[in-house]
């Protein structure tokens, strides 16, 4: 049996130890906080899923014995995640997972991360469930055929209220790292599903990676929280691909959509939040719809299924750590560039580091 240990009790930890589950893995769910453990048995598993599972073992991450485990999650808050993950390495586990954003905008130990993980021939993934749905591969397919693309946009636009509703303990931004963007939080970590949705859909066209980053941000002072409640992205890949990235915190209803142009026609893609699915729209002289129905535990049950065929057929990985990273680096840029009012350029060869970064 696949034995999965998931650090983090919060509303992802919950997601996964559900996930996981439901294909029939052995979970122990971890926190430092054992009122996250208490909340998790007896409040958020069984509202969101009908009844708490008895086979899910809880404990404090402390009281846990290091090893035994073929995965393991990691859904804290992101300036933890690098930390944990480089620890995990040292468990040997077959894969690991780490919760979006990978890391913060400062890139600690990114690099570090990354090169450890290769000489463990450990794989590491992040959390972009959106790019492994069921709806975006068929984008991606769609797209791969389409004739000369102009232009690619991407807009997940949505208030956070859903999010602090899913975590009533917290009365707002300032009581978790959503109200700072240095540890990861506002408009650009919390929805950059829409950034590494736009490099992934960019990848698989051959348009390869991103290389130029303007970028604006409207940012909040609320003492003592700070982060961006609005980030406008404008892109530019190594092979010539424009477009543009939006993400904010203050919108509703939600708009999560993506639009990729070509000289005649075009590919739309949109997650529809009620009822739940996501549409995938081929416009040219007529249109044509697909219609890909879910519930919200089928994200990341797709999700699983996908880290699981990655290792057993020894897959190339759409949310690989290195698509991860490079997401890592465009947030690093585009806070760069909004506070230098510059366009960034981003050097790969130098790694995943800060001196990556070029103001031009």
């Amino acid at each position: 049996m696949t034995r999965v240990k998931i650090l983090g009790a919060g509303s992802i930890g919950n997601h996964l130890s559900n996930a996981a589950r439901a294909k029939g893995w052995q979970v122990t769910l971890c926190d430092i906080d054992p009122a996250a453990l208490e909340r998790t048995r007896k409040d958020i598993y069984p509202g969101r899923y009908g009844a708490w599972d008895d086979s899910i073992q809880l404990a404090q991450a402390e009281e846990l014995e290091p090893g035994g485990h073929d995965w393991i999650f990691i859904g804290t808050p992101p300036d933890a995640h690098v930390p944990l993950a480089l620890d995990a390495l040292g468990e040997r586990p077959k894969g690991i997972l780490v919760e979006k954003p990978f890391a913060t905008p400062g890139l600690e130990d990114c690099q570090t991360l990354f090169e450890r993980a290769k000489e463990a021939g450990i794989r590491v993934f992040v959390g972009y469930d959106h790019v492994v749905a069921k709806s975006v591969v068929r984008f991606t397919e769609l797209a791969k055929a389409l004739s000369s693309p102009q232009t690619l946009d991407l807009s997940f636009r949505e208030h956070w209220q859903g999010i602090f509703k899913a975590h009533p303990w917290l009365e707002g931004p300032s009581d978790t790292y959503l109200g700072y963007w240095k540890r990861g939080g506002g408009a650009l970590g919390e929805h950059s599903h829409a950034l590494n949705l736009w490099q992934s859909i960019a990848h698989s066209i051959g348009a390869g990676p991103v290389v130029e980053v303007t970028a604006s941000l409207d940012y909040v002072q609320d003492h003592p929280a700070e982060y961006d409640r609005l980030a406008l992205l404008n892109l530019r890949t190594k092979h010539g691909l424009v477009g543009r990235v939006v993400q904010d915190v203050v919108t509703r209803p939600a708009i999560k959509s993506a639009r990729l142009q070509g000289v005649d026609s075009a590919i739309e893609w949109q997650c529809i939040p009620a009822p739940y699915a996501d549409v995938v729209r081929n416009i040219g002289e007529d249109v044509s719809e697909e219609w890909f129905e879910k519930k919200r535990p089928d994200d990341f049950i797709q999700e699983l299924d996908h880290l699981e065929a990655a290792l057993t057929h020894n897959l190339e990985s759409p949310i690989s750590i290195e698509r991860g990273l490079d997401s890592m680096l465009v947030i690093a840029a585009a806070h760069l560039s909004a506070r230098s009012g510059r366009r960034v350029d981003i050097d790969y060869s130098k790694g995943y580091v800060p001196g990556a970064l070029v103001a031009a």
